[in-house]
């Protein structure tokens, strides 16, 4: 994919630089000093179009043949107003097809370089976007194997979020992981059906079992024995009605991105083994569909889970942490050294944060520290929320060991968080992300739909903490 967005290394080192059109960052204050190199010609053109470099916009300007010479582009945000550190994305989209190279006056190139392959993202699986695409030059001196396992796993994570549910059920989305395990020599063993409990894996059975497309646990496993583990756990509910507390349609609509914490695992999780990172690395993706049929579990019902603690339902719209809670009982009795889940889990978060901004639950202090820190310095935003332990008695059920929902309509985030909580016990370190795993409005690094979030901060906690 990526091939589309960069021109090659080979072709950035050869006589083709000498053709790119150069991208110049330029702001008001400075747009007479960058005009100063200019012909009268240009500068005339730069005035007749009423160019005055303020934020967010951009003019390319011509050369003596009138073929396209340099693009100026005053980047959005100003002294008072930080503005979005990707905003070359805006670029990739709305430049005329050609070849370009990162000229002066943008400060980081490789921040440049990401955010014009991340907003150059299109998906075609349906329609084909017959616009021929503008290539940008590498720049030197960057990690360009890192820039495109990054765009490869944000692209991924993507892709399976904006495929819709009769494309991507839960067996489609098995094949996906298998597909992405042979491209990285791991391996992956499903377990399907009433299999689930044989394998006391009850809570993913109960949900999916109302679907006509059998539910399913999937396991990726790569990398050697001897090495830290570190286990990813994402929330793949192919298509989420509701169960028998149907969702109204309006809500039913972007359903098919409730396994959107399945494809940010595999995303990340593909970038963590192109870059061959020194791990032990599972992927556990509960993979069902939330249906309705005589089959259906129900409000009310008693379920045991793999740890075996008894669940009372209070309501089965809130069916993603049942899948996840048997997935981490599963993962947590390996201790790894690090525990991540992910998961659309749930509108309280989307409420308190919004669309773009994740949040985070952990105790680990370093942890949430790091996690912090990597989400600033890749420009990929999150905020830690708090495992606030009052809350957790409001989980209390008078007849199981634990209801699945609270009684109110308050934290519903964090009170999700807790009940998770209670199902790892013996990772060395544990984190829960509750994310949105869509764009709503575009963006310069994103156009409207699936989502990618966090998984840039993750891969650099990973690389960093484990010697990358």
């Amino acid at each position: 994919m990526a091939n589309s967005v960069y021109a090659s290394a080979q072709l950035a080192r050869s006589a083709a630089r000498k053709t790119a059109v150069p991208i110049v960052g330029v702001d008001g204050p400075g747009l007479a000093a960058a005009l100063s190199g200019f012909s009268p010609a240009q500068r005339a053109w730069t005035e007749a179009n009423g160019f005055a470099a303020r934020p967010d916009t951009w003019l390319a300007v011509p050369g003596p043949d009138g073929t396209l010479a340099v693009v100026l582009f005053a980047p959005p945000g100003d002294d008072k107003t930080p503005g979005d550190p990707l905003s070359a994305g805006k670029l990739a989209r709305t430049l005329p097809a050609g070849l370009y190279c990162v000229g002066e006056g943008h400060g980081d190139p490789s921040r440049f370089a990401l955010g014009w392959g991340l907003g150059a993202y299109r998906f075609t699986r349906y329609r084909k976007n017959g616009r021929p695409a503008p290539r940008l030059l590498v720049p030197g001196g960057i990690d360009a194997a890192r820039l495109e396992r990054t765009l490869a796993g944000v692209f991924l994570a993507r892709d399976l979020i904006n495929t819709p549910a009769n494309d991507m059920g839960p067996d489609a989305l098995e094949a996906a992981v298998r597909r992405l395990a042979k491209r990285h020599d791991a391996r992956v063993v499903a377990t399907r059906g009433a299999a689930l409990l044989k394998k006391k894996l009850p809570l993913i059975h109960a949900v999916g079992r109302a679907s006509d497309r059998a539910p399913r646990l999937i396991d990726l496993r790569w990398g050697n024995s001897g090495r830290p583990g570190v286990t990813l756990v994402g929330k793949g509910v192919c298509f989420d009605t509701g169960g028998l507390n149907l969702k109204p349609g309006k809500s039913m609509a972007l359903m098919k991105k409730d396994m959107g914490g399945a494809a940010n695992v595999l995303g990340l999780a593909g970038m963590v083994m192109a870059a061959k990172l020194p791990v032990r690395l599972r992927v556990l993706i509960p993979a069902v569909d939330n249906n309705l049929s005589g089959s259906s579990y129900r409000p009310g019902d008693i379920l045991e889970s793999r740890l075996g603690l008894s669940v009372e339902i209070g309501n089965t719209d809130a069916e993603g942490r049942l899948v996840l809670a048997d997935a981490l009982a599963l993962a947590d009795e390996e201790k790894p050294d690090l525990l991540i889940d992910m998961a659309t889990l749930t509108g309280a978060a989307r409420v308190a944060l919004g669309p773009d901004l994740p949040p985070f639950y952990t105790d680990d202090e370093v942890l949430a520290d790091a996690i912090s820190r990597h989400g600033t310095a890749t420009a990929d935003p999150l905020w830690r929320m708090p495992l606030w332990p009052p809350y957790d008695s409001w989980l209390d059920s008078k007849i199981a060991d634990v209801n699945h929902i609270t009684d109110t309509g308050f934290a519903g985030s964090v009170t999700a968080a807790l009940f998770l909580k209670r199902f790892v016990r013996n990772a060395a370190a544990y984190v829960h992300f509750d994310i949105f795993g869509w764009c709503p409005r575009e963006k310069p690094s994103s156009v409207v739909g699936g989502e990618a979030q966090a998984i840039r901060a993750l891969y650099a906690l990973v690389a960093e903490r484990y010697g990358g």
